[in-house]
């Protein structure tokens, strides 16, 4: 897209409503909306008087949304721009805390914010920055070795075309600093165009825009650190929108949902890592009219677990996922 972009195209909050009949029983109290975004949830929970928000976002870009609701909310709402990993860092009393929020989408406004060049629609220098960041997908393609830059495209985008894609821009870096466009280009000449599916580039920079902004640390450690300061009974609710952080919020709410038996042959016993509650172990899906409306909702899936527990022992869901984390860490050679 060029920078005529209209950056006020209007934005859907996903699966809103539903979210709103979960958290619904626990209103009044505190609730942390860990990606503010454009405010749609912390404005709809506001709408209770006895509610209090408390937002994060790393987009510096979100201010001018939080600061309209600062004005209007006053006391009950504060914002602060860090990433939901440092949430720790909060001065809150959290026994008022009811609920904590993630939804792990990004506006259209970002996405059509060519500076962040977060669209293959660009035409502009690789970015994906989305604040409080190291380094950037440009800086991604041009210093890491080919079998770096695969393992991101083949582990973080779940792209089968993974080594050839990689082998194109290792080649041809060497002649040309590689912008959006070439980007997607390399991608087109090596993935056969099928108007059915999903954009040809989509995996890719889903994999590039996941590593520039370490999203898979940043979830497993939000969601570790969200239980820690929660209280027993209070909710954590989490919109996914690919299957990779769709896994790792399942695991994270079935795994510690559960009773573990070491062997098939021993009896049940009560087990201290039943950590969750969970109404349904299926995730709650949009409706086909909220599909209708907006599109890029169809694969927005919303799984929560209402906390049991205090104990906090997560060293199975690091172990599961360690591999992720590995991947992220070759970030260090940039």
């Amino acid at each position: 897209m060029s920078a005529t972009i209209n950056l006020e195209k209007k934005h859907f909050p996903v699966l809103l409503d539903e979210l709103v009949s979960i958290l619904s029983p626990l209103y009044g109290g505190t609730f942390i909306d860990c990606t503010f975004g454009q405010g749609h949830y912390s404005k709809k929970i506001l709408e209770f008087k006895g509610n209090k928000i408390i937002a994060l976002d790393r987009d510096k870009d979100v201010h001018p949304q939080s600061k309209l609701l600062i004005k209007k909310f006053k006391d009950r709402f504060q914002f602060h721009n860090i990433k939901f990993s440092q949430i720790k860092k909060l001065d809150l009393d959290t026994k008022y805390l009811k609920g904590i929020i993630f939804d792990l989408g990004y506006s259209t406004i970002q996405i059509n914010d060519p500076k962040k060049g977060l669209s293959f629609k660009n035409k502009s220098k690789l970015n994906m920055k989305m604040g409080i960041n190291d380094f950037s997908a440009h800086e991604v393609i041009h210093n890491l070795g080919f079998d770096e830059i695969n393992k991101i495209i083949k582990y973080f985008g779940e792209e089968t075309k993974s080594k050839l894609i990689s082998r194109k821009i290792v080649n041809l870096r060497k002649t040309n600093n590689i912008n959006t466009e070439q980007l997607v280009k390399i991608i087109d000449s090596v993935k056969r165009k099928n108007p059915k599916k999903i954009n040809n580039a989509t995996k890719t920079f889903q994999a590039l825009r996941i590593f520039v902004n370490k999203e898979i640390s940043e979830l497993i450690y939000g969601l570790i650190k969200s239980y820690e300061i929660l209280p027993i009974g209070g909710i954590i609710a989490v919109v996914t929108f690919h299957s990779l952080e769709d896994k790792i919020v399942k695991f994270f709410f079935k795994n510690y949902s559960e009773i573990q038996n070491k062997s098939r042959y021993l009896p049940k016993v009560k087990d201290e890592q039943i950590l969750f509650k969970l109404n349904s172990k299926k995730p709650i899906y949009p409706s086909e009219k909220e599909v209708q409306m907006n599109a890029p909702s169809r694969s927005a899936k919303l799984r929560y677990g209402i906390k049991l527990s205090q104990k906090s022992d997560f060293g199975d869901f690091i172990k599961k996922f360690q591999y992720l984390l590995d991947i992220e860490n070759i970030s260090e050679k940039i």
